[in-house]
């Protein structure tokens, strides 16, 4: 018989309402399972265990008198420390920023707790979130449960470390560079990058308002070991809230019963080399769309590496107007990731802006195109296995390159990416990347999810050590 600390966030919850266990029978077993595995992996930076321990007695009391309970009633849940938790601190991973207590829940947080989640602890990620690698100067380096010595992906790596090791069954994070799907790659766990304006996002720690890399790219979603618990995520934290003038009342296109797409396959991506293996993990996952009735064809969406480029320049824009308050607050190594940032980057004026707007504009009208005749996108989240700690500071570009390529298109056109875990690089989990046009974020996490049905899903892992 599996462990609570094993189970899935809707398995838990299902037990939960039916009575066969209890929301603090629940909350303890994640919280004994932090008390072992934590200290291997340094993925949990703050605990909750008081208020969390109240919550679920309260939840229980809920299931006790018969109340309408929410799909994650009782469950426990472990938010990214760069999303305001009430009553604890919004660090974003560094010292300066160690005391910043937000007063009220963001919005993603307020509508988990509405579902019935509970707030366990808080997870790690860098400075900022300004790497693909989850080493914090405030909290130190976080590690992947499946090799200890292998980054864990970034900058939501302490989510997805607590998430793969059965800390947790379910979490928050975001992605402005695949901060949410960098880590599920690397970890084994699925998760999705929303549509731009599909799920809200707001802090009372200043600075509140956003440049424009943000309001063009940064989103918050949900992250688990299954795409289930996804999707039912997804579907609590979607809608708008006035706190968020980007967040909109959408309709989100799923997968009809019986309905078969035509899916094009790009296991290669251009712009870099890819690891055979995860090539060939990609193309298994698209077999089994295949097996599944689904038309699969080999195709490319229109410029891709231009979308690459435009990212990088529509970011580092952004990092060149704030550099000097970022060397006040940044550890050492945050700040030569961004030195190695303006090595690279073109010079900041009024004419790339305006070129790369266009861009977009473009590059938005022509993959909408490709979609109306390729519903889904199939494709590596990264192009490599996790590299070693730190391996993304200094004469990096190549890997870089290769690496991150296949996540930036999804940021700069405001796509919705879905990663589901299938097969393994060097001995190391692959997550397979599914792209759909905006606002069929849910058609995503369907065709994702019949990848997961054919490869299973993860169990928690034991932290790997040696």
């Amino acid at each position: 018989m599996s462990e609570l600390w094993q189970l899935g966030a809707l398995e838990l919850a299902d037990k939960i309402r039916s009575g066969e266990t209890t929301s603090r029978a629940v909350v303890e077993a994640h919280l004994a399972r932090i008390d072992a595995v934590n200290g291997h992996l340094n993925a949990v930076v703050r605990r909750l265990d008081g208020d969390a321990l109240a919550a679920a007695d309260a939840a229980d009391a809920a299931v006790a008198r018969g109340d309408t309970l929410g799909p994650f009633h009782g469950v426990p849940m472990t938010v990214k420390e760069n999303i305001d938790l009430a009553g604890t601190a919004t660090t974003q991973g560094v010292a300066a920023l160690a005391d910043a207590v937000a007063s009220i829940d963001a919005p993603t947080v307020e509508r988990m707790r509405g579902a019935g989640a509970i707030p366990i602890a808080r997870t790690n990620l860098p400075d900022l979130g300004l790497r693909v690698h989850t080493h914090s100067s405030l909290h130190g380096l976080t590690r992947n449960p499946h090799h200890a010595d292998r980054t864990a992906g970034g900058s939501s790596g302490g989510e997805a470390s607590a998430i793969a090791s059965g800390m947790s069954p379910l979490g928050l994070g975001n992605d402005i560079g695949g901060s949410l799907r960098n880590p599920a790659h690397c970890c084994g766990i699925a998760s999705i990058k929303p549509t731009v304006g599909a799920i809200p996002m707001a802090t009372v720690i200043p600075p509140q308002d956003q440049l424009l890399s943000s309001q063009q790219m940064l989103v918050e979603g949900p992250m688990a070991r299954r795409v289930a618990d996804v999707r039912t995520a997804f579907q609590v934290l979607a809608g708008p809230s006035p706190r968020d003038p980007r967040s909109v009342p959408a309709t989100f296109a799923e997968l009809g019963a019986g309905e078969r797409l035509t899916v094009a396959v790009l296991a290669d991506p251009p712009g870099g080399n890819t690891h055979p293996e995860i090539a060939a993990a990609v193309r298994r996952a698209a077999d089994h769309l295949a097996d599944a009735g689904h038309e699969v064809v080999e195709a490319t969406p229109p410029d891709y590496e231009t979308a690459v480029e435009m990212w990088a320049a529509l970011l580092l824009s952004d990092l060149s107007v704030t550099r000097p308050l970022l060397d006040e607050i940044l550890g050492e190594d945050a700040r030569k990731i961004l030195d190695g940032f303006a090595a690279v980057a073109p010079e900041s004026s009024v004419e790339l802006s305006a070129h790369v707007q266009a861009t977009r504009f473009r590059l938005m009208r022509e993959w909408s195109e490709f979609f109306a005749s390729h519903p889904i996108l199939l494709s590596p989240t990264w192009g490599m296995p996790p590299f070693e700690h730190d391996a993304d500071i200094g004469d990096n570009e190549e890997l870089i390159r290769d690496t991150l390529r296949p996540v930036l298109p999804a940021n700069f056109l405001a796509l919705p990416g879905a990663v589901v875990p299938c097969g393994s690089a060097d001995g190391l989990p692959v997550g397979v990347q599914v792209l759909g046009d905006r606002f069929t974020d849910l058609r995503c996490l369907d065709v994702a999810a019949q990848i997961q049905s054919a490869v299973g899903a993860p169990v928690p892992i034991d932290p790997v050590t040696a």
